[in-house]
């Protein structure tokens, strides 16, 4: 991404709509691990946004990393996380084009409505073994609607499969416009 990325950004989070705070993607109701033994379970909330998964994943016990490059999105989010009362969320402007993800330190890595190709190996080594994905975003049937859309931020079908296809498969699904894939890194 770029600074017009950055700018684009931030315009697009500076408005805020009157309408609730945006809820956690469903998806994360029936695949989240529930928090057992491991009181500090890491997660990374990647290209987050508003962070309406972030605080619901420190609610449920997670220590967040929110990641996003726009700053006046992690600032909506600090404030609605101070609202609610949740802790456990690390707030981090980062360009995902510029940075790298540590390899082997979280448990679980959630990503919805973004693409990085070339950020896909980083995501998969940044997993613990044992530890869990859930990826959702738009794919090509998104142009049947919308064809202005950049084809480089959407993706092919099957494609998301051919990233975690090696890893356990918990569900995977392309409904319409979207791709959908929740998997579990090998312990090996």
């Amino acid at each position: 991404m770029t600074s017009r990325d950055r700018l684009h950004w931030d315009e697009v989070y500076s408005h805020p709509a009157d309408e609730p705070y945006p809820p956690p993607d469903p998806l994360l109701f029936p695949f989240t691990p529930p928090l057992r033994v491991t009181p500090s379970a890491t997660a990374l909330d990647l290209a987050g946004g508003l962070g309406q998964n972030a605080l619901w994943l420190a609610a449920q016990g997670y220590v967040v990393d929110l990641v996003d490059i726009s700053r006046v999105a992690l600032t909506r989010a600090q404030k609605e996380a101070n609202i609610r009362g949740v802790r456990g969320i690390n707030f981090y402007q980062l360009d995902l084009d510029e940075s790298s993800l540590e390899p082997a330190t979280y448990d679980l890595i959630v990503v919805f409505r973004f693409l990085s190709r070339p950020l896909m190996p980083q995501i998969r080594a940044a997993l613990r073994p044992g530890g869990r994905i859930i990826y959702q975003t738009f794919n090509t049937r998104l142009l049947e609607s919308k064809p202005d859309m950049n084809p480089d931020y959407l993706l092919r079908l099957g494609e998301l499969a051919g990233f975690f296809g090696d890893w356990r498969i918990l569900r995977i699904s392309e409904p319409a416009h979207i791709s959908q894939i929740v998997a579990v890194k090998p312990v090996r």
